[in-house]
């Protein structure tokens, strides 16, 4: 694999700007920093491009945003909110797919550098210390979208997911059901704990038990995942009264496995999910479903970043967006 000006940057132990600036040979850099970084350069085998050995400061009018998968649809309305206020203050996008796997978000937080972005905006379903490492290498503005840091290191736009995850199961305990099933996306995905502790408060709150049997952790949040493990969770003989689901697709495989029983939503099993993509109101029963306000999430992290990149004051670096739950077909008897 060809080397990177971010691998320099980590092997030097300097920024990438320093890197370049080293390349670029103009700026004013100490000598013994110089020889570290080529010495870095010539140990990696780095052959720099000529994007790499321009100056790291030029403005360029451009936003990088990193997701894990554009064609997903929480993610398209997310894009929708960035790429409006992106335009109301002329700046274009450079969109890049992760697939929500780490060393490709690493290589592309240096790939957005080495276009010289102005600032980056980053979905991801966990911020690593490697990729943390990496922006601080980037030394770009960077906002976190949909995103949870948990040490709230970097500027992020999201809502309050534990108590989404209570509202959520209250909002059945309340309808007096019993055997309440959560199921998720893997347990290194922070948004998806944050919701499961939710769930287990609610569950706490009103003198339950935690039945592990009923939570229920899938490889991931799309609709293939949520099949296959609630399929293995019918076959062991398990049953719910009611689901709660961290995506849309996720509900959707359960839905869809209770059907190929001859079951039916909501007259076996209540269903509510998250995200409110079309996909709600796409299916029937529609979904009842915690809101959050999808095209306000993007909008309200590229202002937050436009505010880094024109130096305004910022009151608050961790925007929590309200949440609500819609009410619809799948929770109604």
């Amino acid at each position: 694999m060809n080397k990177t000006i971010y691998d320099v940057a980590r092997e030097a132990g300097v920024s990438m700007a320093t890197v370049s600036r080293v390349l670029n040979g103009t700026a004013v850099v100490k000598d013994e920093t110089k020889a570290k970084v080529q010495a870095a350069i010539d140990k990696l085998g780095y052959r720099p491009n000529a994007v790499a050995r321009g100056l790291a400061s030029k403005r360029t009018k451009s936003i990088g945003v990193v997701l894990p998968d554009v064609s997903d649809l929480f993610h398209a309305e997310v894009l929708r909110g960035i790429e409006d206020i992106a335009t109301m203050y002329q700046y274009h996008i450079i969109l890049a797919n992760s697939d929500a796997r780490e060393d490709r978000e690493i290589d592309l937080i240096g790939t957005m550098w080495e276009k010289q972005v102005d600032g980056l905006i980053f979905i991801s379903e966990r911020i690593t210390p490697n990729i943390v490492k990496t922006f601080e290498l980037a030394q770009l503005p960077v906002v976190l979208c949909a995103t949870d840091d948990p040490e709230g290191r970097i500027p992020a736009v999201s809502i309050d997911n534990k108590l989404a995850g209570t509202d959520a199961t209250n909002y059945f305990l309340h309808l007096g059901m019993d055997k309440i099933v959560f199921l998720g996306g893997p347990t290194t995905h922070p948004i998806t704990m944050e919701r499961l502790a939710g769930y287990e408060r609610a569950l706490a709150e009103s003198g339950r038990e935690l039945d592990t049997t009923l939570v229920l952790h899938a490889k991931d949040q799309h609709y293939e995942a949520g099949y296959k493990i609630s399929n293995e969770f019918l076959d062991a003989g398990h049953t719910a009264d009611a689901v709660v689901a961290t995506s849309d697709e996720l509900v959707l495989g359960y839905l869809n496995a209770v059907r190929d029983r001859g079951g039916k939503a909501p007259d076996d099993v209540l269903l509510l999910s998250f995200e409110n993509t079309r996909l709600t109101t796409m299916i029937r029963p529609e979904l009842t479903t915690i809101a959050q306000p999808t095209y306000d999430l993007g909008a309200v992290s590229m202002r937050l970043l436009t505010k880094l990149l024109r130096g305004e004051s910022i009151e608050e670096y961790t925007v929590l967006l309200p949440h609500s739950i819609l009410e619809r077909t799948s929770t109604k008897r």
